[in-house]
């Protein structure tokens, strides 16, 4: 379960991260090139918290070899 809760967090982050791409995308091209880098970090942020909460997970729940 604890697995499940993880990868749905990190997919979670993944898709928030996205749509702060989209809208620094968005405001690249509507000539707001400070509100698009701001996004575009954020988006960095997001998807860095992403692979760390898919990874932790896999790392962390995996069961002990003897």
């Amino acid at each position: 379960m604890k697995r499940i809760i993880g990868m749905a967090i990190g997919v979670f982050y993944a898709a928030l991260a996205a749509l702060a791409y989209y809208t620094s995308v968005q405001n690249w091209f509507a000539g707001n090139s400070d509100l698009g880098l701001w996004w575009a970090v954020i988006g960095t942020i997001l998807g860095i918290a992403g692979l760390g909460a898919f990874f932790g997970t896999l790392s962390h729940t995996r069961t002990a070899e003897d």
